[in-house]
């Protein structure tokens, strides 16, 4: 619906939108195909493998940069609504996009070239090319393996503290406009489902980090994996699924599209 439409390819919030849920879906596409390799006991070449892990970063970098783009321009939006058209106007919004897909396709290919250069990215582990054990299994590897974790670990919660921040910067500077008042009213609901896919997108990674101190300490490789299991199968997955049911009720051009599509019934516009 988003870019089937001219009228919302034409609004920031909607192209960020369309490019956080094309980002989503890539995602889960690539990790239902990887689910289900595993499950019919299909080996990938290592090549293959790689190629698979590398383009499900990437998707999963995109969603993540863009759900910050997605906090940072309704913190514009909100705190500076005379200069907002001009901050971000649809060209410009184009061009942040393209450059969050640059970003996303550089960060995780200078971690897999740097683990390629040091021969610790080809080695048994990709024999089963499964994201829940080779993450387990990463957490027991060598230096330079963990030093990529790592950083990784910290930039998913630079982002993540970035959208928190924005968001409470966004509640105290509005707390005095009224705005509040009624629990039912839009930007409750607003403010609502912000921080609902806030704690999904933020869940996953603390459990990591939490598995990643347990993992050296108190659990065992098998219990690690059904951790991990647990984690990338369905915490990993859970944002990703009601991202779209959140944002498409949110929004009621979409939402009314959706409808006329399902009901087979021409919009009509009222003044």
């Amino acid at each position: 619906v988003i870019f089937s439409r001219f009228s919302f390819r034409q609004e920031t919030r909607y192209l960020l939108l369309g490019n956080a849920l094309l980002s989503d879906l890539i995602y889960l596409l690539f990790y239902t195909l990887s689910a289900a390799l595993n499950a019919a006991h299909i080996h990938l070449p290592k090549e293959a493998c790689v190629l698979l892990l590398f383009l499900l970063a990437v998707a999963c970098c995109g969603g993540l940069f863009t759900a910050a783009a997605v906090v940072l321009d309704t913190y514009i939006a909100v705190l500076f609504p005379l200069r907002y058209i001009a901050l971000l106007p649809p060209s410009r919004t184009r061009k942040i996009i393209v450059l969050l897909w640059l970003c996303s396709g550089a960060f995780p290919g200078i971690f897999f070239l740097v683990l390629w250069s040091t021969h610790n990215l080809v080695s048994c582990v990709l024999e089963t090319c499964s994201v829940p054990i080779i993450l387990m299994l990463t957490l027991n590897g060598t230096d330079a393996v963990k030093l990529c974790f790592w950083l990784s670990t910290v930039v998913i919660f630079l982002c993540l503290s970035l959208i928190f921040c924005c968001y409470a910067i966004l509640y105290f500077k509005t707390k005095q406009s009224g705005i509040w008042e009624n629990i039912c009213s839009r930007a409750s609901v607003t403010f609502l489902m912000h921080n609902t896919a806030l704690f999904f997108h933020l869940f996953p990674p603390l459990a990591l980090f939490i598995e990643s101190f347990l993992c050296f300490n108190v659990t065992r490789l098998q219990t690690g994996i059904w951790i991990s299991l647990i984690v990338c199968n369905v915490l990993m997955i859970l944002p990703k699924v009601l991202f779209p049911f959140l944002y498409g009720l949110r929004y009621r051009e979409i939402s009314a599209s959706l409808k006329s599509i399902v009901k087979r019934k021409q919009l009509h516009l009222v003044a």
